[in-house]
C-alpha cells in the first residue's frame, strides 16, 4: 500500500493503491495570509477528495483497463507534483525508469513535468520532453478550479532513429549522466512508439473519463458532506486555523466536545490518518507556499507552520514529499528559469 502524500502521485495500481509570497512574521499573519480567498483551506480539500478518487474502485479500474489497452500508464496527480508521474507505475517505459535513477535527467523531467501542467491548467496539453518522447496532460477542473491532473505518455510519435539517439546520449553526457551504453540504447530504442491518431484516441478517453470523475468528485462532497461526524469537520476547520499553533491533541479533543480516545478513533475512521499525520500535511502543505520566498530562511517557515525544530520539519518533509525543504526549493527555481528562458 503506497502512503499518501500531500505532492506525491495518487494513483492506484493494479496491485496497490495510493493512497503567492507571503513575508509575514508570525502564525496569525501566515494564516490570514495563507487562507486568503480560502485559497490554502482548498488546496488541503482538493488534496483529500484527490485521495478519495484515487483508492476508490471506479479509478483503479479504469487505471489498469486503460492500461492494457494502449500500454501507457495514467496517472491522477495533485495540480504541484514533485516526484516522476510513472515511475514504479505498471506500463513505465524502460528509458524512463533508467532516467529516474540519474539526477540530471530526473531534474530535467521534473522540470519538463512542471513545465505541462502549468500549460494544462485550461484544456488538456501535450508536451515534447528532451528526448523527444510526448507527455499528455488533461485537467479535472471543478467549478472554476482545477483540482488534478491525470498524466499518461511518455510515447514516441514514430520510431526512434540512430540520430536522434545520439543527440540524447550526447545530451545525457552534459549533464554528467554516463549509463552503460548498451543499456541505454536498448532502454531507448524500446520506448513505446503510438501513432498519432492513437494517441489521440487515448487523450480522449483520458479526457472523457475526467469529465466522469468531475461528477463523481461533487458525488463525494455531497456524501461527504453527509456523512462526515460534525464534530471531526468541527475539529479540521480549528486544525486548519491554528496548525501554525503549539497545537495538541487533548486541545483539539476539548474542542470537538470528546475525550482525547474516542476523538482518535473517530478521526482515523472519517478521514484515514491519525490527527498527527492530518496536522503535519497541514502544515508541510503551509510551508511549501512559504518555501517559494527565497527570503525566507528554511529555519523560519519551519517555526512559523508550527514545528518544534527545523529537524522534525526537514524529517517531515522529507517523509511527506520526497525531498528535503532545500531541494524542493532548489527545483522551484530551476523551474522558474527554464520557463523564463
Amino acid at each position: 500500500m503506497k502512503s499518501w502524500n500531500l505532492e506525491i502521485s495518487i494513483s492506484s495500481t493494479a496491485s496497490r493503491s495510493s493512497q503567492s509570497f507571503t513575508s509575514s512574521s508570525g502564525p496569525q499573519s501566515t494564516r490570514e495570509s495563507t487562507q486568503a480567498g480560502g485559497g490554502f483551506r482548498t488546496r488541503v480539500e482538493d488534496l483529500e477528495l484527490l485521495r478519495a478518487i484515487a483508492t476508490s474502485k471506479v479509478f483503479t479500474e479504469f487505471e489498469r483497463a486503460f492500461t492494457e489497452a494502449t500500454g501507457l500508464p495514467v496517472a491522477l496527480e495533485p495540480v504541484q507534483s514533485c516526484r516522476l508521474s510513472f515511475h514504479d507505475r505498471r506500463g513505465e517505459g524502460p528509458f524512463c525508469a533508467l532516467m529516474a535513477r540519474e539526477n540530471g535527467p530526473c531534474e530535467a523531467c521534473l522540470q519538463s513535468q512542471s513545465q505541462v501542467a502549468h500549460a494544462a491548467m485550461e484544456n488538456s496539453h501535450t508536451t515534447v520532453c528532451n528526448a523527444r518522447s510526448c507527455e499528455t496532460v488533461v485537467p479535472l477542473r471543478l467549478g472554476n478550479r482545477v483540482i488534478g491532473l491525470l498524466r499518461t505518455g511518455p510515447v514516441l510519435p514514430r520510431k526512434p532513429g540512430k540520430p536522434r539517439f545520439q543527440r540524447t546520449r550526447k545530451l545525457l553526457t552534459s549533464w554528467g549522466t554516463k549509463p552503460d551504453q548498451n543499456v541505454l540504447r536498448g532502454a531507448y530504442f524500446e520506448t513505446r512508439v503510438v501513432s498519432r491518431g492513437r494517441h489521440a484516441a487515448a487523450v480522449k478517453l483520458l479526457s472523457i473519463f475526467a469529465a466522469h470523475l468531475v461528477i463523481m468528485s461533487n458525488q463525494i462532497l455531497i456524501q461527504r458532506d453527509n456523512t462526515e461526524p460534525p464534530m471531526i469537520t468541527k475539529a479540521k476547520d480549528f486544525i486548519r486555523e491554528h496548525y501554525a499553533e503549539d497545537l495538541r491533541l487533548p486541545q483539539v479533543a476539548q474542542f470537538a466536545n470528546a475525550s482525547p480516545f474516542y476523538f482518535c478513533k473517530v478521526f482515523k475512521r472519517a478521514t484515514g490518518l491519525t490527527f498527527t499525520k492530518f496536522l503535519s500535511r497541514v502544515r508541510i502543505e503551509s510551508s511549501r507556499n512559504l518555501l517559494i520566498n527565497p527570503q525566507r530562511r528554511v529555519s523560519e517557515v519551519a517555526y512559523e507552520v508550527g514545528f518544534q525544530s527545523l529537524t522534525q520539519f526537514n524529517r517531515v518533509f522529507q517523509k511527506l514529499l520526497g525531498q528535503s525543504p532545500t531541494e524542493f526549493r532548489l527545483k522551484l527555481r530551476n523551474g522558474d528559469k527554464a520557463r523564463l528562458s
